[in-house]
């Protein structure tokens, strides 16, 4: 991950928001965290990013 990040508003439903706050406790991960982390699995399965893990 890059240290430079940009910030943004998320305006995002009550009901998803505390669903990914119970999930992201569960895996110790921030909110913003498991947003990101989402985000970049979503990516990476769709083919539009490249799994950092891989070589």
């Amino acid at each position: 991950m890059p240290a430079d990040k940009k910030a943004f508003v998320l305006r995002i439903n009550p009901d998803t928001l505390k669903a990914i706050e119970k999930w992201s406790a569960d895996e110790f991960r921030s909110v913003n965290g498991q947003i990101e982390y989402l985000l970049q699995q979503a990516l990476i399965e769709s083919g539009r990013a490249k799994d950092s893990k891989k070589k």
